[in-house]
């Protein structure tokens, strides 16, 4: 053999040998199912069919899981596969309209018990009343009755009037709503003395609070500033008075039988000289004589008495006079019967319900009890109700609303810009012109600027005399003079028929303020402007709730109003209630209330209250 065939022989051996050992470990690749078939088949030899079955139900119910797993990371995660997008957007705003239910509902909670720790733990009655548990239960019998005629319509005709005037009422047994003062069962003397002042038809207030009041309801009468509201207590007042003189004179020193409480003097006097007008109507037709009388502060109480002494059928009042008066015995209320508090919100609010609890004590019997406000937040009417005997509440426009008829422009105005701007202002419209200030200072300053550039201005405010106060606003009423400037003294519920514009050179504290300023303008359904001085000094809340003010009553918004968010407005309208509970205010809610902070802040700092109805104890 040739030495090279052998080294190849062996080389072959060698070869083949290694291959050999190369297929004994060499595992050969199986397929996934040919893989699960012969597992499948050692599990059915080892358990039998019974077990393959169990073994598959439990691939089934992990496989579901598995899906169910999947779905709720779809949910968290992503799209789901199986659903249109549509469909999941719907079931995410369902998810989140669930949350946001659970938010609010949370929040409801929380204000309920903000409410309640704030509310009044005292009735609004008087004192003799409580200590000897007298609480009437009916309401006073009176002889007026609807007509026959009015009585004899359907339900169903009287709630179709209520929802074509946008009066909302609550309360039991309602009167029906009457549409003229003929069916109201008025005399001749007091419908001719309606036209001479151009009122032909009664206003929404009062189609139903006049009929409420002359059926001798209790009643809380709400409605915008310059809708008629006053002549839904005075008329009513005046025809009991004349019932109870023709049934039995009034003798030297009796009365009142009738008692009007206004929060300010010229508001106390512009009611005196409303009931006046009336009654003299009806002495001018043979009616007998009726004597009002007008308390309060800045005028000789001698003055006063003597109108008192000969007999008094209707007081108009305003606290402070009336509660001095009442304390020294110079007047009593033994007989009368008929109390109207005109914007009693600003009455009780703030701590003032001990004084008007003071007045309630010296009644001795029942009375028929109205409160009116253009601005009366539910806290207020809530509170109110324990004075009343199943009250009628009328509803014309929400609580604090402003007039439609007043175009609200919100101007942004640099502090020392104003007194320059106040006379580019006054071009806007023709006098006359009512300008409004915070300060009695302010008022002052304004006032001295007109006077200096030409320009026929009077001024009113709390430091003034009254003599003097009494002779600026006859003048503006008579036309002699173009401007009034005042403070808050002159917002509350006085009458100027023919003024077209509104000027307020700061923006008020409180957003109640705001709207009683601007309401002496746009009244008797004409149309009127409010202009509003603003700038970065006045508080981020009120200006919050001006914003929302202005949505509300569809004005225009400017863009330094408009950008202006909080937290809280997207809970602004949440359990039937828009905005706060407690003031009334539109762009926040109770728990952000800046009234309500300022109040328990007084309270915890011991400082005495604010005298929100003049600023200034005098006019009380």
């Amino acid at each position: 053999m040739e030495p090279g065939s052998y080294a190849r022989k062996r080389y072959a051996r060698e070869e083949r040998e290694s291959e050999s050992s190369d297929d004994d470990n060499y595992v050969p690749y199986v397929p996934i199912k040919q893989r699960k078939k012969l597992q499948s088949q050692q599990v059915e030899k080892r358990l039998g069919r019974a077990g393959i079955l169990r073994a598959e139900e439990e691939e089934v119910k992990s496989s579901t899981n598995d899906e169910e797993e999947e779905d709720q990371e779809g949910d968290s995660l992503g799209p789901k596969s199986h659903l249109s997008l549509l469909d999941q957007h719907s079931e995410l705003k369902k998810k989140a309209e669930a949350r946001k239910e659970t938010a609010r509902e949370k929040l409801l909670k929380e204000e309920q018990k903000i409410l309640e720790s704030v509310a009044e733990k005292k009735a609004l009655m008087g004192v003799a009343e409580l200590a000897k548990g007298i609480s009437y239960q009916d309401p006073i019998k009176t002889g007026w009755r609807p007509p026959r005629r009015v009585l004899a319509m359907p339900f169903q005709r009287h709630e179709k009037l209520r929802r074509k005037m946008h009066i909302l009422t609550e309360g039991e047994d309602l009167p029906p709503p009457i549409k003229t003062f003929q069916e109201m069962k008025f005399p001749k003397a007091i419908i001719n003395g309606l036209k001479k002042k151009s009122i032909l038809k009664p206003t929404p207030i009062q189609m139903q609070g006049i009929p409420a009041v002359l059926c001798g309801r209790d009643m809380i009468g709400i409605t915008f500033t310059g809708s008629g509201k006053t002549l839904v207590f005075i008329l009513p007042i005046i025809m009991f008075s004349m019932e109870q003189e023709k049934r039995m004179p009034f003798d030297k020193g009796e009365g009142p039988y009738g008692l009007i409480i206004c929060p300010s003097r010229e508001l106390a006097k512009q009611t005196h000289d409303i009931i006046m007008y009336y009654c003299k109507c009806l002495e001018a037709d043979g009616f007998p004589a009726l004597r009002a009388a007008l308390c309060i502060g800045g005028m000789s109480v001698k003055d006063q008495l003597e109108v008192i002494r000969r007999g008094v059928h209707i007081m108009v009042a305003t606290p402070g006079r009336l509660m001095d008066m009442l304390d020294k015995k110079l007047i009593n209320l033994d007989v009368c019967r008929y109390l109207s508090m005109d914007e009693a919100d600003r009455m009780i609010d703030m701590g003032f319900e001990e004084d008007v609890r003071t007045i309630f004590s010296y009644f001795k019997g029942q009375r028929q009890t109205l409160l009116f406000s253009a601005t009366m937040p539910k806290k207020i009417q809530n509170f109110a109700r324990s004075a009343l005997v199943k009250p009628v509440t009328v509803n014309v426009g929400r609580a604090g609303a402003a007039s439609m008829d007043v175009i609200q422009e919100a101007e942004y105005v640099k502090q020392e810009a104003k007194m320059v701007y106040l006379l580019e202002c006054l071009q806007k419209t023709s006098p006359p012109v009512l300008i409004f200030a915070e300060k009695k200072q302010d008022v002052d300053a304004i006032h001295e600027y007109l006077l200096l550039k030409g320009v026929e201005a009077v001024a009113i405010h709390g430091g003034k005399d009254q003599e003097e106060r009494s002779r600026s606003v006859e003048q503006f009423r008579k036309g002699e003079k173009d401007v009034l400037v005042a403070t808050d003294v002159a917002s509350k519920g006085l009458d100027f028929p023919d003024i077209q514009h509104v000027i307020n050179y700061d923006m008020p504290e409180d957003i109640e303020n705001y709207v009683h300023r601007i309401g002496r303008t746009g009244r008797c359904g004409k149309t009127g402007i409010a202009t509003t001085f603003i700038n970065k000094t006045v508080d981020e809340s009120v200006l919050l709730d001006l914003k929302h003010l202005l949505i509300e009553a569809k004005q225009k918004v400017p863009a330094f109003l408009a950008t202006l968010s909080s937290e809280s407005e997207k809970y602004l309208d949440i359990g039937g209630e828009i905005g706060c509970s407690y003031c009334g205010g539109l762009g926040h809610r109770i728990a952000d209330c800046p009234k309500l902070e300022a109040m328990q802040t007084k309270q915890a700092q011991g400082i005495g209250r604010r005298d929100y109805l003049a600023h200034n104890s005098a006019d009380w």
